[in-house]
């Protein structure tokens, strides 16, 4: 397989040299793509060559799905593993070496829909409290635990939060507040007390004036914050409060639904607080409901 080995080096030259791949990326792609060629050495009778793999069908990659099936392997790593072996016959395909047609033919695994893992209600609570003190300046706790806030207190992405400004920022008795989200699909957001608590407390300890113009979050020397302080404030907080690492800024949005559908809440309803464009998006929230509720059956019941 000289022929094959030689590509194969190019192909991950390129892919590290032109398109900035991480290593992890094509460590991975390398490991798919070795697999799939072992495969086709039993498949084929002997090692392949690069007019075997010009040769290939839609059925030989069936056929190499259907092993990595029988062997164990899930969905998204069949996914993953298409992705590397398409990347490299793309590949040669541009260098006129091949036809990456039968590839293409091929449709990735369907994937199971991975579910949001929201934290408890006392566990959000606590972590958009701003008393745990994990922050040297005072101003920054309040700043940290206002945007957390807005994001469970209101079912804002963290993108949404960190766009308002000092004119779009809710003020102090306000009801709802108008936000602008994905596609620039715009909804009312209801307030809660406490949401705009947090952010006077904020403004109050805040060094820095924040104009009508100006973003309403920002970092320590001014500028506007990155979502990646927050992210690196939630990892401080969970590991102070003992929680997995799936608490993350974007689970307080999972929770925000979560708990207002167990609460009672209307799914329309909660489409409509979220943001969603469909609701199909909205009801992988009752999947969430249905399984704590049948884990809570399995823990409780006494013949279990």
């Amino acid at each position: 397989m000289p022929d094959l080995n030689d590509r194969i080096g190019r192909w991950l030259d390129h892919l590290s040299d032109e398109r900035r791949l991480a290593d992890k990326t094509l460590i991975a792609y390398e490991r798919d793509l070795r697999q799939f060629l072992r495969f086709l050495t039993n498949h084929l009778g002997g090692a392949p060559s690069l007019k075997d793999i010009a040769e290939l069908t839609p059925a030989d990659f069936r056929a190499f799905m259907a092993r990595r099936r029988r062997d164990g392997a899930q969905s998204r790593s069949l996914a993953r593993g298409m992705a590397g072996i398409r990347s490299f016959l793309k590949y040669l395909e541009k260098r006129g070496e091949v036809n990456a047609a039968a590839s293409s033919a091929i449709r990735p695994p369907r994937q199971a829909r991975s579910l949001p893992k929201p934290v408890s209600s006392r566990d959000a609570i606590d972590l958009t409290s701003g008393d745990l003190a994990m922050e040297s300046d005072a101003w920054i706790e309040a700043r940290n635990a206002a945007v957390l806030t807005l994001l469970y207190g209101c079912g804002l992405r963290i993108s949404e939060a960190l766009s308002l400004t000092g004119r779009t920022a809710p003020k102090h008795g306000a009801k709802s507040m108008r936000i602008i989200g994905k596609g620039g699909k715009e909804r009312i957001v209801p307030i809660l007390p406490v949401v705009t608590e947090a952010l006077d407390d904020y403004l109050r300890l805040c060094p820095y004036a924040v104009s009508a113009d100006s973003p309403l979050f920002l970092g320590a020397r001014g500028g506007p914050l990155s979502p990646r302080l927050i992210q690196y404030a939630m990892e401080k907080l969970r590991g102070a409060l003992g929680l997995a690492d799936s608490a993350t800024p974007h689970a307080l949005r999972h929770s925000f639904a979560t708990h207002l559908l167990a609460g009672g809440g209307d799914l329309r309803t909660i489409q409509e607080l979220l943001g969603h464009a469909s609701l199909s998006s909205t009801q992988i929230y009752t999947e969430i409901d249905s399984k704590r509720l049948l884990e809570a059956y399995d823990n409780a019941h006494p013949r279990r």
